[in-house]
């Protein structure tokens, strides 16, 4: 039986080997493609976005915010309007569409009925798509209240000032009719309504996540790394008693345990950059402010920055990746690199000199042909490299290169497979 199973590895062995001959055999050749790469020395951060945030508290009522996630709002400024009634809302609604109609009367009876002003109408109507549409494209929405009204306030100023039959007589008639209108209807429903104003500038959002109270720019410099873990682990959830909230300071915080070996690479006052994900998505340049204490192996650091705030609003629990430093590059698998060795002639001395060359092969209409590099970063199975030289003979992003192959050398025709 022991003979049986030796002799059956035996015959499995010899059949693996013939098929790699084979395999060898039939593919002379090996190519896959270069593309640009970013390689980066770095470390998960896993933490939380501290803001300055004072709270809005609920109305009774129907509700209407009238600010974009992110909008900025000064001292007094309107944020919300609350309605005793639905009637009261549809009121609202149309006093709305009222005051734009009579904006748009009152400037369509001062245009002067040129070409040249209808061809700046049709400009700014097709304008006014073009913004919406690029907003919604990038998922912008901090402005879309305002690009719609945009949008529509264009299309009714054309039909207004060139519309068929549409004499000057007609149009100051309207505008009268609409304001006694407006009148009426706005001391009909005042009684009905409510406008809630900010009582301090600042970035209004709607997301009360109940950490406003539990994590400040103030406390953050007190957090451990133990007590910061529990925050992140044990979130208060929505407050249901505020209706949003205005960041009132120009400066976020990220507050984030850090492997020690990692924060001891940082010192306090220096810029680090930290890469966000989701709402944020990019990357940060953020000073150090605060290296803390450290329990267990993890580093409490607090990190600053005065940009992107209104794009932080949504952000609370983040993992990110602090980057220490990047090679950016072409992306080639080590395989593919070859040393070679090249004998010149020195002209003053006339002596015979090695020198060393860094190159892969780019397979070019059937043939190899050589591409000179050089090594800005090795990683585990691949290198970063830049092109030496100029001209047409140069390693590019999306040249294919190959990997493996038998004598190549420059310029050597390869047998197609």
């Amino acid at each position: 039986m022991i003979t049986f199973v030796i002799l059956a590895m035996a015959a499995a062995v010899t059949l693996y080997f013939a098929y790699y001959v084979f395999n060898a055999l039939s593919e002379p050749y090996r190519t896959t493609r270069v593309y640009a790469y970013t390689a980066n020395d770095g470390v998960a951060a896993d933490g939380l976005v501290v803001r300055d945030a004072l709270l809005l508290p609920t109305q009774n009522g129907i509700l209407e915010i009238t600010r974009a996630e992110g909008e900025k709002v000064g001292k007094g400024q309107q944020v919300a309007l609350v309605y005793q009634n639905s009637a009261a809302q549809a009121s609202q609604a149309q006093i709305e569409e009222m005051e734009m109609d009579i904006q748009l009367l009152e400037e369509a009876i001062a245009q002067s009925g040129s070409l040249e002003s209808a061809a700046r109408l049709d400009e700014d109507i097709l304008q006014a798509v073009v913004e919406l549409r690029s907003s919604y494209a990038q998922g912008d929405f901090t402005q879309l209240r305002t690009q719609v009204m945009g949008v529509k306030s264009s299309v009714l100023k054309r039909g207004y000032t060139y519309g068929d039959g549409l004499t000057s007589a007609d149009l100051s008639a309207r505008l009268r009719q609409l304001r006694a209108d407006l009148d009426l209807l706005t001391r009909q429903s005042a009684w009905a309504t409510t406008r809630v104003t900010a009582p301090v500038p600042g970035v209004f959002s709607s997301l009360v996540d109940g950490y406003e109270s539990r994590l400040t720019p103030e406390s953050v410099y007190q957090l451990t790394p133990s007590s910061l873990q529990e925050l992140i682990d044990n979130p208060a959830g929505e407050d249901g008693g505020s209706m949003g909230k205005l960041i009132t300071s120009d400066t976020w915080y990220f507050a984030a345990n850090l492997p020690q070996e990692a924060a001891e690479r940082l010192d306090e006052g220096d810029t680090a950059t930290l890469r966000f994900s989701g709402e944020l998505n990019r990357d940060v340049d953020m000073n150090v402010d605060r290296i803390g204490p450290t329990e267990e192996g993890k580093t409490l650091v607090v990190f600053s920055s005065n940009r992107y705030l209104t794009l932080t609003t949504l952000l609370r629990h983040q993992t990110v990746e602090l980057i220490f430093e990047s090679w950016s590059g072409l992306r080639i698998p080590k395989e593919a690199l070859h040393l070679i060795e090249e004998q010149q002639e020195n002209q003053e001395t006339g002596e015979t000199v090695s020198t060393n060359r860094l190159v892969v092969y780019a397979f070019i209409n059937g043939r190899s042909e050589m591409r000179e590099v050089s090594i800005v970063h090795e990683g585990s199975d691949y290198y970063v490299v830049h092109p030496v030289g100029t001209g047409r003979k140069v390693l590019r992003d999306g040249d294919t290169i190959i990997t493996q192959a038998t004598g190549l050398q420059d310029g050597l025709l390869l047998e197609a497979r």
